[in-house]
């Protein structure tokens, strides 16, 4: 679905990614984590073409996404962080949006529209921004687009419509799909992906699915103070009662990961979490 060889790229003279690869595979819900200022925006904008990298190379189903080619945009999907909708009212955007999508599903948007409780007859300016990202997520998932990319979706959604946001999304994956989210609120969308990216001081430190890695570690709570030395322990921190921690344990079985501490393990600890999975796991 994805790919990216050797990337690099930079603002002026600072160079924000050296030699990234990444790939990502269709039937799955990426996550992207990172720092302020990582560049996980930066990324989705050179997959989605809306920037060009230095050097390397760039490939979505098999096509340069900077080309711009209509036939190519018209299976990509883009919700931004920073949202900046016309002045139309919900019926007008998609008269003259969805014609763009040769797959697009008016069903599926009325019952996206409904469930998410987005008002009727307003011009789109004229909603909150947590309603201007509801519906501008059920015109995302009506698209039929094959690579839908979401930047910090859940930001303005309340709780209940956080639940709504998973449910929809996973409704909405199929075999020839792929969902990249890149969000902060990691507890958000934890119960959701399948494949975690991280990314890190211009590098892909991790993009392995959650079931190999919570196979290979466990994320624990303890009440005392771990050893340092232990013999497969990544990292900890204090927790309330105790101490958090992320430990090698190849018999850790399919159990739940906390994906902060994983995250925070990845970037503090790199090499560890590397030499765990296999060199075919990686990449």
């Amino acid at each position: 679905m994805v790919q990216m060889e050797q990337l690099r790229f930079g603002y002026g003279r600072e160079e924000l990614f050296r030699n990234v690869d990444l790939v990502l595979e269709p039937g799955n819900i990426y996550g992207l984590l990172g720092l302020n200022g990582a560049g996980k925006s930066t990324l989705l904008r050179l997959m989605t073409g809306l920037l060009f990298p230095r050097s390397g190379r760039v490939r979505v189903l098999g096509q340069d996404p900077g080309r711009r080619r209509p036939g190519l945009l018209s299976r990509i999907f883009v919700l931004p962080e920073a949202l900046n909708v016309p002045s139309l009212d919900a019926g007008d955007f998609v008269a003259v949006r969805a014609p763009f999508y040769p797959g697009f599903d008016h069903e599926r948007m009325a019952r996206c529209v409904e469930e998410l409780e987005v008002p009727k007859g307003r011009r789109l300016p004229h909603l909150s921004h947590g309603q201007q990202k509801k519906f501008l997520l059920s015109f995302g998932l009506a698209s039929g687009a094959s690579l839908l990319v979401l930047d910090e979706p859940t930001n303005g959604l309340d709780i209940p419509a956080k639940g709504l946001f998973r449910r929809l999304v996973a409704e909405a994956l199929s075999d020839d799909r792929t969902f990249v989210v890149a969000t902060h609120q990691v507890r958000d969308v934890e119960s959701l992906i399948d494949r975690l990216v991280i990314l890190h001081e211009g590098r892909v430190l991790f993009n392995r699915s959650l079931a190999a890695a919570s196979a290979s570690l466990r994320t624990a709570r303890e009440a005392h103070r771990p050893d340092e030395d232990t013999d497969g322990l990544i990292y900890h921190e204090p927790a309330v009662g105790g101490f958090a921690t992320v430990r090698r344990d190849r018999s850790a079985g399919d159990q739940h990961l906390d994906l902060e501490l994983l995250f925070k393990a990845v970037i503090t600890n790199p090499g560890a979490c590397a030499a765990i999975f296999p060199t075919e796991e990686r990449t």
